[in-house]
C-alpha cells in the first residue's frame, strides 16, 4: 500500500512538473524500477516495460518543444546580441558624427566669417539635413544634392560679391548654367562629391547590413516545431526516464540526426549568411580604407572654405564670364555698392591637405568599430549549418563521443549505428529519426533568404562606391546617381568617379573667350586688393 501510494504521487507530479518528475527519477532509480509496466498504450517512447502513462509521455513532448526552443534561443543568443549593440554603435556613432561635423562647421564659420555667413547659413543647414535625411533612408540622391548646394552657394557668393547690382531669380537660374564651365570652386566640388558619395553609401549600406543581420537572426531563432520533430525530440531528451534511465543522455551522433532534421530549413539560410558576411566584411574594409566617413567629414568646414577663397579669388573671372553670358545685370545704386566688399566672406583657413587625415593613436574611432565588429563577423560563419552540432555539445544533451556503448540510441542504452544526415532540407529525405517533407521548403525561412540575399546585393554594391537605389534599371552598366557605375571592384581612388553635366551654352552670346578676361569689370579689383591682405584666422586641427 505504501508503494503504491508513493507511485500516485509520482505520476501525479510527473504530470504536473517534468522538472519534479525528472529529479524524482534521477534521486530514486531504485524505486521507479518497481513500478515497471506493460507500455502499449505509448505513442512516442518504446512499448517494452515503461514507468510512464501516456499522460506522462504527453507532458514530456510539451517540456521537449519547449526546451528545444530555449535551447535555440539560447544558442544564438550572443549572435542576436553582437549585431544589435554593433548596429546600436555604428548607427548613434554616424549620427553623431554628422551632428559634431555640422556645429563644428557652423561655430568656425561665424566666427571667421560673421553676418554673410549667418545670412546665408540655410545654404549649409540645407546640406546637412540632406545628409542626415540621406543616412536614415531618405530617397535623396547624393550627386544631385550636392551639386544643387554647390549651385546655392555660388548664387548667394556672387550675389555678395556683385552687391552693387540687382540679381534677380531669373539672372541667378542663367548663373547656374555656368557652374560646371566656370568651375568657380576650382576642384574641391569634384574631388568632395565622390569622397562624401562613397562615405555615405557606404555607412548607410553598412548600418542597414547589421540591422538586416540582427533582424533575421532574430526571426530564425524562433523556430516553429513540427509535430515530426516534437515526437523525435521527446524520443531523444525524455523517452530513456520512462524506460528507467534518467542519468542516461543520448548519443551524439543519434541527438545530430535529431537537431539536423528538426533544423533543415534554417540550415538552409547557410549559404546566404555566409555571403552577406563576406559582402559585409568588404564594405568594412572599405570604411577603413577610402570610404572612412569620418575622415572625410571632419574636415569638410575646410574644403568648403577652401572653396570659399577660390571662388573669391577667380571672382573677376567668373563675374566677367557671366556678364558676357547672361548680360550685365542692372545697378543698384550707391547704397548696396558701398557694401559690396564688406558684406563678403572674408577671411579664410589655411588650405586642407589631402594627406591629413584627423587621427587618435589607435586611428579613428571608426578604425576602432570596425575592427571590432569584423572580427565579430569573422565567427559567424557557417553558423546556420554548425548549430546542430552547438546544440548537441557534451553536457548540454548528448553523453560526448566518450561514451560510445553507455548512451541513448532512442531504444535502450547501446551505440548509435545509423549515419549521421548532412546539412539541409534535401538531405533530410532519409532521416532515420525525423519525418522531413523536403518537398515544402519552410516558406518563412525563404523570406529570410530573400532579405538575406537583397541585402547583400546592396553591400556588393557599396563596396564599388554604388547607390542600388538610384541604379538605372534600363542600363545596369552605369548608375543614375551616386557611384560610378562600376559593376566589378573599382580602383580605390575614385576622386574621378562623380560624373560631370554637359555644358550649357549661354542664352544670349557665343562662346566665351578667355582672353578677354583682362577687360573683367574694374568693381571686382577693390575686392581682390581687400582679400589679398587678410591674414589666416584658423589651424587646422
Amino acid at each position: 500500500h505504501s508503494l503504491g501510494g508513493s507511485y500516485f504521487m509520482f505520476l501525479l507530479l510527473c504530470s504536473l512538473s517534468v522538472a519534479a518528475c525528472r529529479e524524482i527519477m534521477v534521486r530514486n532509480e531504485h524505486f521507479v524500477s518497481f513500478v515497471y509496466f506493460a507500455g502499449q498504450h505509448l505513442r512516442v517512447c518504446p512499448q517494452g516495460n515503461t514507468c510512464c502513462t501516456q499522460e506522462m509521455e504527453d507532458t514530456f513532448g510539451q517540456q521537449s518543444k519547449q526546451d528545444f526552443e530555449n535551447l535555440v534561443d539560447e544558442m544564438s543568443h550572443e549572435l542576436r546580441s553582437i549585431l544589435t549593440s554593433r548596429h546600436k554603435r555604428f548607427d548613434e556613432f554616424f549620427l553623431e558624427l554628422l551632428e559634431n561635423t555640422e556645429r563644428s562647421l557652423n561655430e568656425m564659420f561665424v566666427r571667421t566669417y560673421g553676418k554673410p555667413y549667418m545670412q546665408n547659413s540655410e545654404v549649409f543647414e540645407n546640406l546637412f539635413a540632406e545628409l542626415k535625411r540621406y543616412y536614415t533612408g531618405g530617397n535623396v540622391n547624393l550627386e544631385e544634392m550636392l551639386n544643387d548646394f554647390w549651385s546655392r552657394l555660388l548664387e548667394r557668393m556672387f550675389t555678395l560679391l556683385n552687391s552693387q547690382y540687382v540679381i534677380t531669380e531669373d539672372y541667378l537660374e542663367c548663373i547656374s548654367k555656368y557652374t560646371d564651365q566656370l568651375k568657380p570652386f576650382g576642384d574641391v566640388p569634384r574631388k568632395l562629391k565622390a569622397q562624401v558619395t562613397r562615405a555615405f553609401i557606404a555607412a548607410r549600406t553598412f548600418v542597414q547590413g547589421l540591422s538586416v543581420g540582427k533582424e533575421v537572426a532574430q526571426r530564425v531563432s524562433k523556430v516553429s516545431s513540427t509535430p515530426a520533430c516534437i515526437r523525435a525530440l521527446t524520443k531523444l531528451l525524455y523517452c530513456p526516464f520512462c524506460q528507467g534511465m534518467p542519468t542516461v543522455k543520448p548519443c551524439k551522433n543519434y541527438c545530430l540526426n535529431v537537431m539536423k532534421g528538426c533544423l533543415a530549413n534554417q540550415a538552409d539560410l547557410d549559404p546566404e549568411w555566409n555571403q552577406y558576411i563576406d559582402a559585409m566584411l568588404l564594405v568594412a574594409q572599405r570604411l577603413e580604407g577610402p570610404f572612412n566617413i569620418e575622415s572625410v567629414m571632419e574636415p569638410i568646414d575646410v574644403k568648403i572654405s577652401e572653396a570659399i577663397m577660390n571662388m573669391q579669388e577667380n571672382s573677376a573671372q567668373v563675374t566677367y564670364r557671366v556678364f558676357q553670358g547672361c548680360g550685365e545685370p542692372k545697378p543698384a545704386g550707391m547704397t548696396r555698392s558701398a557694401r559690396g566688399v564688406s558684406d563678403v566672406f572674408n577671411a579664410r583657413f589655411r588650405p586642407y591637405s589631402p594627406d591629413e587625415r584627423p587621427t587618435t593613436a589607435a586611428g579613428t574611432s571608426l578604425d576602432r568599430l570596425v575592427v571590432d565588429i569584423k572580427e565579430k563577423l569573422k565567427l559567424s560563419k557557417k553558423f546556420w549549418s554548425n548549430f546542430p552540432e552547438a546544440m548537441c555539445v557534451e553536457e548540454r544533451v548528448t553523453a560526448g563521443n566518450a561514451s560510445d556503448e553507455e548512451c541513448w540510441n532512442g531504444h535502450t542504452k547501446g551505440r548509435y549505428f545509423p549515419e549521421v544526415q548532412k546539412d539541409g532540407l534535401t538531405n533530410q529525405m532519409n532521416n532515420p529519426e525525423v519525418g522531413v517533407d523536403i518537398t515544402r521548403p519552410d516558406t518563412f525561412i525563404r523570406q529570410q533568404i530573400m532579405a538575406l540575399r537583397v541585402m547583400t546585393n546592396k553591400l556588393k554594391n557599396a563596396y564599388n562606391g554604388n547607390d542600388i537605389y538610384f541604379q538605372d534599371s534600363s542600363d545596369e552598366g552605369s548608375g543614375s546617381g551616386s557611384g560610378s557605375g562600376c559593376t566589378e571592384v573599382c580602383p580605390t581612388d575614385m576622386d574621378g568617379a562623380a560624373t560631370e553635366a554637359p555644358l550649357v551654352k549661354a542664352d544670349r552670346s557665343g562662346p566665351l573667350d578667355d582672353s578677354a578676361l583682362l577687360l573683367a569689370p574694374s568693381v571686382a579689383l577693390p575686392t581682390m586688393l581687400a582679400l589679398s591682405a587678410l591674414a589666416v584666422h584658423r589651424q587646422w586641427r
